[in-house]
């Protein structure tokens, strides 16, 4: 069945690179249901859990009639406007300038080069004085750009034609429904658009470098290979998807990261350094990100938290439930990269490791608890600051972490048959959005365990599950390594009896600063963020490589530390802590069960 036309024309005007402005509006045809039309900016992009105000980059407003005529508007609120309509108005027409000089994966961001375009940082949206169910109808999307560039998007191109000059064109897109716009990105630039099949669903990627870089081509065919090593992993286990095209917008930048799903894209950003040869940490993280953004199609955006069915794209929403939405798709995401081929096994075993660096050197599993920070994510997580580690986690890290041992004791329970990964397609398969046998759309956490309960082996789980996600305590990774006769061991540049200080150390303008503490830190006590480490033992400290050399073989002994703190220098008694042989190197070849757990599934 056809949508009805929305009556509503989003523009955007890509010319004015130079100078970061982007020109946008939006053009709304009668009728109109009263004499007042209320716009807002919207102020949450699904998948980022922080408020932004993208109305403090507009500017230059203006709105009219169909004759041209001015119709006298202000604003409302922190991200509104209310435009005063006319009696016998039958079209409004907004237009103003936006300030796109943020180059995030969140953001809009122009120069002379590119335009990577955000609909909620680009749109109002209306919120009164129309018929609501237009909001649901298909809109129409117009784009000016410069000529040689090319745009990449899930929306559906319906046009394209010359521009108001020699030097633009004129792209014209529709897409059906609030939710298909907002949650959707342009990508538009001149660098090609690199198109493959998958499974009959065809991949988009393209590429941008914020220096005008160019990438190593052999590098970047391998990365298009290893995605579709990866997608066919993914299909493996959900299946092959009917969605429309997929497009990946890939950011290369001097040391941004970052990434963000979408309906059917992402826009992930990485440091250049991902695609040169002989970077095999970089292209690690690459691969990985995609993974993870590309999992998001099923476990964010089909299948979603209940409270999350009808987003509020002006408040928080809250959920218990990050800890297995960004958790689970971060160890999922990872299991497909080994699975698929795109990782080896030696790729798995040194992301666990850096995973468990992380993971020993904060305490804060002991003060807060997975879903305690799923719901806190929005006050928590983009907030951090150097004491977060001592009393806050990371539902991305610690969730994932969690996922492996809740995958193994299922595993154990059910001769290894059925694992974490086969639970969350089948919650995908119950409870998401499209799904032929969903019981109901939208999730919460009885769901998820109720689920779990009726899989091979979960009977009794339950409890199991609790205590994983609601109890503050460490999960047991020993033991569930041991299901695949693996050991943590040590790091091997963790000697012991090796002198330890337990600080985060920066460098700070030639001055050495304590910037954080790590778990059971014997220098929390006399100093706080912030403090110069001046000298020890009368020796003048030079840098943090300096400072961690001269306690390196001291463990136990006494020293005379001189820190300032806040201009005023003190001198303190501290004994040098031994560095502690936290386990995380996996040790082990593993047995059978090992090597069919990061076995791909296709051949099955």
């Amino acid at each position: 069945m056809s949508t009805p036309p929305s009556g509503i024309r989003f523009h955007a005007d890509a010319t004015h690179g130079p100078e970061h402005r982007l020109v946008a509006g939006l053009t709304l045809s009668g009728p109109f249901t009263s004499t007042s039309l209320v716009l807002r900016f919207p102020r949450w992009v699904p998948g980022s859990y922080f408020l932004r105000e993208p109305i403090q980059h507009m500017f230059d407003f203006t709105a009219c009639d169909e004759t041209g005529g001015a119709l006298n508007w202000k604003r409302v609120g922190v991200d509104g406007i209310t435009v005063r309509l006319k009696k016998d108005t039958s079209e409004v027409r907004l237009h103003y300038s936006l300030l796109a000089n943020e180059l995030t994966v969140r953001s809009n961001h122009l120069d002379a080069t590119h335009l990577h375009l955000m609909p909620p940082f680009t749109w109002f949206w209306p919120e009164r004085g129309i018929a609501t169910e237009r909001l649901q109808g298909t809109h129409t999307v117009e784009l000016v750009a410069p000529s040689p560039w090319m745009p990449a998007t899930q929306l559906t191109l319906t046009e394209q034609a010359n521009g108001p000059d020699a030097d633009a064109r004129t792209w014209t897109f529709t897409t059906k429904g609030r939710d298909a716009l907002l949650d959707s990105i342009i990508e538009v630039n001149a660098n090609p658009t690199i198109d493959h099949e998958v499974d009959g669903r065809v991949h988009r990627l393209k590429w941008w470098d914020s220096g005008g870089h160019s990438p190593d081509e052999d590098r970047l065919q391998a990365f298009v290979e290893d995605m579709e090593r990866i997608i066919k992993e993914h299909h493996a286990l959900f299946g092959v998807p009917d969605w429309p095209d997929y497009t990946t917008v890939l950011h290369l930048t001097d040391t941004g990261r970052g990434g963000l799903e979408h309906m059917n894209s992402q826009t992930s950003m990485m440091p250049r350094q991902c695609l040169f040869p002989n970077h095999p940490d970089e292209y690690r993280d690459l691969v990985s990100l995609f993974s993870h953004e590309y999992l998001h199609q099923w476990n964010v955006k089909r299948l979603r938290p209940k409270a999350f069915l009808d987003y509020d794209l002006q408040s928080e929403t809250h959920t218990d439930l990050l800890w297995w939405f960004e958790g689970g798709t971060s160890w999922l995401g990872d299991m497909m990269c080994v699975r698929s081929g795109a990782w080896t096994e030696d790729d798995w075993r040194i992301d666990f490791e850096r995973k468990m660096k992380r993971h020993t050197s904060s305490n804060g599993m002991h003060r807060e608890s997975l879903a305690e920070s799923s719901h806190d994510a929005w006050i928590h997580l983009y907030r951090s600051g150097p004491y977060t580690r001592e009393s806050q986690i990371s539902y991305y890290l610690e969730g994932e972490l969690a996922m492996l041992c809740l995958d193994v004791e299922l595993r154990r329970r059910n001769q290894g048959t059925f694992g974490a990964c086969d639970l969350m397609r089948e919650v995908v398969r119950r409870f998401s959005l499209d799904s032929e046998d969903a019981q109901s759309p939208g999730v919460d956490y009885r769901d998820i365990r109720s689920t779990l309960k009726s899989c091979p082996g979960g009977e009794g789980m339950g409890p199991f599950l609790d205590r994983l996600v609601k109890r503050r305590a460490l999960p047991n990774i020993k033991k569930a390594l041991s299901y695949f006769r693996l050991k943590l061991a040590p790091h091997a540049s963790d000697e012991e009896g090796k002198g330890w200080l337990g600080v985060h150390l920066k460098d700070a303008n030639g001055r050495t600063e304590v910037a954080g503490y790590q778990a059971g830190s014997p220098w929390r006590r006399f100093t706080q963020v912030g403090d110069e480490v001046v000298a020890l033992d009368g020796v003048r400290i030079r840098s943090p490589n300096h400072l961690s050399k001269l306690v390196s073989g001291r463990a136990g002994q006494t020293v005379h530390l001189e820190v300032a703190h806040e201009g005023i220098v003190s001198t303190v008694e501290v004994e040098i802590g031994t560095s502690p042989q936290h386990g995380v190197t996996l040790r082990g070849k593993g047995n059978e069960r090992w090597t069919d757990w990061i076995t791909s599934r296709q051949a099955r």
